[in-house]
């Protein structure tokens, strides 16, 4: 597919005048855990270890995402079931992540760090995931699949963040329940869930779920993570299997109070370095952006975002662009990194398929800003509300026009007023000679 040219669109929009910008460090109060490893190894204790033989194999789950130090808390996981005489193996559980094969499992996996050779264990990356239970939820049957590579295990457990999910709100979101009956369930299981999920409501669907997950396999728990605002770890600690859906509720609370986000519950422009899986599920927090885009669920109430320009995706991503259908306007550059192969296959197992759709597509950033601008309706520079993040988890820094500076918090500071130019159509930001 070819896009219109630079010279195409010039003259169908007229040059506006860019707002100057500041570049803002914010660093609001959070909990940060001391040192997450030794808590790891005193946490794993509280799993129900003691009915397993020794040289028992320990499937354990790993995710897609970007968390903090998490090749470090695998490793740290693995070493103290290895310790206690078990046969820990890495079991990718992200559904249909990596375009659902696993060679691209095993990708995403090196990117955040974990590999064979790292962690010193076998990483069983098979797509196959067997059927084991029929639930009710609602009026709908729903089949319940587990990865072959966990049920041929000696028991089960996993590790995951719990935080705000980017398609819903509810008791059980983002974390170990969640992982253990989508991620775990692979490309079947994952879209036998979100078909169910967006018919019956997410919630209901995971509890029947996880019930099933419990009734399959010797299910030890799991290592629930929780990150505060700088991304670094706030809470380690271990569930029993049995205690799930009575403990994540309380986790995910504190996430929900420590999670990164904007000072701001509304604004006109807001422009995104960087989406990518590794980021959010959606590519970019959908709680940050205030917009789900999904069938069945109402968008947040706050922030209210105009416009969002996403300007590429992360390499950790390897192309899958799941979340670009979240922005109004997106580069060239963007699209060229985009694997629709992986794309297509998050989205169509997720059924979030507004998620996948392609904005009108700019030649440049200057093409794009000046877009932007003119659909917000020429908006004059002194009181366009725009923000300026590199994507949705790092939020210490950014900028922000003049008009939002009045609306900054006490924990935000100026580091410096800059002016917006632009190197053959590509934004840079150069210090202003004065600063009031």
């Amino acid at each position: 597919m070819e896009f219109p040219a630079a010279d195409d669109l010039e003259a169908l929009i007229d040059r506006p005048t860019y707002p100057s910008v500041a570049s803002v460090r914010y660093e609001p109060e959070t909990e940060t855990l001391e040192d997450p490893l030794a808590t790891t190894r005193t946490e794993l204790e509280q799993l129900p270890l003691s009915g397993l033989d020794a040289g028992a194999t320990i499937a354990v789950g790993v995710g897609s995402r970007g968390i903090h130090d998490i090749d470090e808390i695998v490793a740290e996981t693995v070493a103290f079931l290895d310790g206690r005489g078990f046969d820990p193996v890495l079991v990718p559980a992200m559904g249909s992540h990596g375009g659902a094969t696993p060679a691209g499992q095993l990708e995403i996996l090196e990117t955040l760090g974990i590999t064979e050779e790292r962690i010193g264990v076998p990483i069983d990356a098979r797509m196959e995931a067997d059927p084991v239970s029929e639930v009710e939820v609602g009026g709908t049957t729903a089949s319940v699949y587990v990865a072959r590579a966990a049920l041929e295990a000696d028991a089960v457990m996993a590790i995951n963040r719990v935080k705000p999910h980017t398609n819903f709100t509810g008791r059980l979101e983002s974390g170990l329940c969640k992982m253990l009956t989508v991620g775990l369930g692979k490309q079947r299981g994952a879209q036998a869930f979100h078909s169910t999920a967006l018919a019956e409501g997410y919630v209901p669907t995971l509890e029947a779920m996880i019930e099933a997950v419990r009734e399959s396999v010797s299910l030890l728990g799991g290592l629930a993570l929780v990150e505060n605002f700088y991304e670094e770890t706030g809470v380690v600690e271990a569930v029993p299997g049995e205690s799930l859906e009575e403990r994540e509720p309380a986790l995910l609370e504190v996430a929900r109070e420590e999670m990164a986000t904007l000072p701001f519950e509304d604004l006109d422009l807001l422009v995104v370095d960087e989406l990518g899986k590794e980021i959010s599920g959606a590519g970019m927090d959908t709680n940050v952006i205030g917009r789900y885009r999904v069938l069945n669920a109402p968008d947040p109430e706050t922030p209210a975002i105009d416009l969002i320009y996403a300007r590429g995706l992360t390499e950790g991503t390897k192309g899958n662009g799941n979340g670009i259908g979240l922005a109004d306007i997106t580069r060239r550059a963007a699209i060229e990194q985009l694997d629709l192969q992986k794309t297509y296959a998050n989205a169509l197992t997720s059924g979030s398929l507004a998620k996948a759709k392609l904005p009108p597509v700019a030649p440049t950033d200057e093409l794009a800003l000046r877009v932007a601008l003119n659909a917000l309706g020429g908006d004059d520079p002194e009181t366009v509300r725009l923000a300026w993040i590199e994507n949705t988890t790092d939020l210490a820094e950014f900028r922000v026009s003049e008009a939002l500076l009045e609306s900054l918090p006490d924990e935000a500071t100026v580091l410096e007023r800059e002016r917006l130019a632009f190197d053959e159509g590509t934004a840079t930001f150069e210090p202003l000679e004065r600063f009031p």
